[in-house]
C-alpha cells in the first residue's frame, strides 16, 4: 500500500507519521492521483503546529505534481495519465497517492516537469495574486518584500523585474544577500543588522514604498509600516517570524492613511477556470525564461521531519520537495 505523512497531534516536526494508507477508488467528481513530487511550503508548519488549527488527525501538504491514475464518472476535463499539478485543500499532499477533487488540478504542460511544478504552484500563485491581484504592481514601481532569498521571495522579483518594476529586499542572514540580487533585488538588506526601516527610506529618498509584502510577520511588520508611503498598502501574507501582535489603529495606520490587507490564494483563485489561467501565467514566465527555479533541495517523503526542521531554521535557500 502507498505510504502518506499524517498526523494525530499538534506539536513539533516529530509530529509527523509515516503510515501505509489505503486509498480507495475517486468519486463522480473526483481523480485519483500518483504524486511524483510534493511542495514543501512555510503554511505546512502552521498546520503541523497548530498555529493554524485542523481537525486531527489529518493528512498535511496543499502542494503536489503527478500523473492521473483514475477519473471519476463526472470529470470532463482529465484523462487518465494526465499530468496535474495541485496547491490546495484538502491537506494530504504528503503522500504516494490521494484522492482529490478535479476542481483543485491544473493542466501541467510539455516542457515543465513535476519537480518544477510542484516547487511553483504554492509559491507561483502567490506571487502572481501578490502583484497582479491585490496589489496591481506596475512598471516603474519600487516596493518591498521581505525574505528575499526564500521560495517565494525569488519568484517575486523576477516577475515584478519582467514587467519594468523594482524591488527592495530583505534577508535574515549575510550569506542570503548574494542569492537575493541574483533573483533581481535591486538592494537587498539584513533586517537582523540592519534598520531596514530607515534603509528604506534612505534608498526612496524619503518617499518610502508604495506597497510592503510581509511573509516574515512579528519582526517586520511595525517597521514595514514606518516605510510605506501615504496610502500605501501592507500585504501581509505569512508569519515566519511568529504571529502578529495587536495593530494600533489610530497610532500605526490612521497618520498616513494606510491600507493594511491578509490575503491569501483561496480569495483569488476561487475555481478551477481562474486556477488554470492563474497557474499558465506562471508556466508561461518559465517556459519563455521570464522566471528561473532552482530547486533548493530534495527530500524523501520518509524525511519530511527533517524538512520541516529545516524549513523552520531558516537553512532552505530557495524552494524545495518531497519526493515520494
Amino acid at each position: 500500500m502507498p505510504n502518506s505523512i499524517v498526523i494525530k497531534k499538534s506539536g513539533g516536526p516529530e509530529v509527523l507519521e509515516l503510515q501505509e494508507i489505503n486509498v480507495g477508488s475517486p468519486g463522480p467528481d473526483e481523480i485519483k492521483v500518483t504524486n511524483h513530487a510534493i511542495g514543501l511550503n512555510y503554511i505546512d508548519t502552521y498546520h503541523r503546529s497548530g498555529l493554524y488549527p485542523i481537525k486531527l488527525p489529518s493528512g498535511i501538504g496543499l502542494e503536489a505534481a503527478g500523473k492521473i491514475d483514475e477519473v471519476g464518472s463526472k470529470v470532463t476535463e482529465f484523462n487518465k495519465g494526465d499530468n496535474i499539478a495541485y496547491a490546495s485543500i484538502p491537506l494530504g499532499a504528503y503522500a504516494q497517492q490521494r484522492v482529490i477533487p478535479a476542481k483543485i488540478a491544473v493542466k501541467v504542460p510539455d516542457g515543465i516537469s513535476h519537480e518544477l511544478a510542484a516547487a511553483l504552484m504554492t509559491k507561483g500563485l502567490t506571487t502572481n495574486y501578490l502583484l497582479s491581484k491585490t496589489y496591481k504592481l506596475k512598471a516603474g514601481e519600487t516596493v518591498l518584500f521581505h525574505a528575499a532569498a526564500g521560495g517565494v521571495g525569488q519568484i517575486f522579483a523576477q516577475w515584478a523585474n519582467s514587467i519594468g518594476a523594482k524591488v527592495i529586499g530583505t534577508v535574515g542572514s549575510d550569506n542570503k544577500i548574494k542569492i537575493a540580487e541574483e533573483n533581481g533585488y535591486s538592494h537587498v538588506i539584513n533586517y537582523t543588522k540592519d534598520n531596514f526601516a530607515k534603509e528604506v527610506m534612505k534608498i526612496t529618498n524619503n518617499k518610502g514604498v508604495p506597497a510592503v509584502f510581509d511573509g516574515v510577520g512579528k519582526k517586520t511588520f511595525h517597521g514595514s509600516l514606518e516605510c510605506l508611503s501615504t496610502r500605501g498598502m501592507m500585504i501581509s501574507f505569512g508569519n515566519a517570524s511568529g504571529p502578529l501582535d495587536p495593530v494600533n489603529v489610530p497610532k500605526e495606520i490612521q497618520p498616513k492613511g494606510l491600507y493594511l490587507i491578509r490575503p491569501s490564494i483561496g480569495q483569488y483563485f476561487t475555481n478551477r477556470k481562474e486556477l488554470q489561467a492563474g497557474a499558465d501565467q506562471i508556466f508561461d514566465k518559465v517556459k519563455f525564461g521570464k522566471i528561473r527555479i532552482k530547486i533548493s533541495k530534495k527530500y524523501k517523503l520518509v524525511d519530511a521531519k527533517d524538512a520541516h526542521a529545516d524549513l523552520e531554521a531558516r537553512k532552505l535557500i530557495g524552494p524545495a520537495i518531497l519526493i515520494p
